[in-house]
């Protein structure tokens, strides 16, 4: 699997070959073509202020558990699996709940800064509408919010999610539709692409 790395394109099977073969330095090609995703992922999922410590120790684990990855299988998905998780975690061991200000902070500081040539109404729409539906997600159950952020907020396709939900493909699909029907009733106005947020 081939992601792209700040312009360059990382082969993932050969980076994670050189660090099997005792080249654990090659490790740091892996962390810097995923991390920015693995934030947007904790962050969403609740991780709030945690959500650097989060990804951290996900990569951790990962890179420990890396003996036991398939080959031939993403990377991607594998990681976002472990943020999950980590993130779950992180919050219960925390006992509180993050408030949506705490999250939408997080999820903000997580994503690319808005340029300032950007029309202002716009920049403060886009906000709003975040706003709106992380207070929308909140009301989903735990399987429900984890399906519609890892399609539509990280952008994974059906494989990908499915892959780092665990969940069969049937399962996704369904929970996916029941999500995106109840988030219709809380949010009229949210209308997600046809078939989820595809990549090419």
């Amino acid at each position: 699997m081939r992601t792209r790395e700040g312009g360059r394109i990382v082969d993932e099977a050969a980076v994670i070959a050189r660090v099997r073969a005792g080249e654990p330095e090659a490790y740091a090609e892996l962390v810097r073509a995923h991390t920015g995703i693995a934030l947007r992922a904790a962050a969403a999922l609740g991780a709030g202020a945690d959500a650097e410590d989060v990804v951290q120790q996900a990569f951790v684990k990962a890179y420990c558990a890396l003996g036991r990855f398939k080959d031939g299988a993403a990377f991607r998905p594998w990681l976002l699996s472990i943020v999950a998780n980590e993130t779950r975690n992180t919050v219960r061991t925390a006992a509180r709940q993050r408030t949506l200000a705490g999250r939408e902070a997080a999820f903000v500081a997580a994503e690319p800064l808005i340029p300032e040539s950007a029309d202002p109404a716009v920049a403060t729409l886009r906000t709003e509408r975040r706003a709106a539906l992380l207070a929308a997600l909140d009301q989903l159950s735990e399987e429900h919010r984890l399906v519609v952020t890892y399609r539509y907020l990280l952008e994974m396709d059906e494989p990908e999610t499915t892959e780092a939900l665990g969940w069969p493909r049937g399962t996704v699909k369904s929970r996916l539709n029941r999500a995106l029907r109840k988030l219709g009733r809380l949010l009229p106005e949210f209308e997600p692409r046809e078939g989820g947020a595809e990549r090419d």
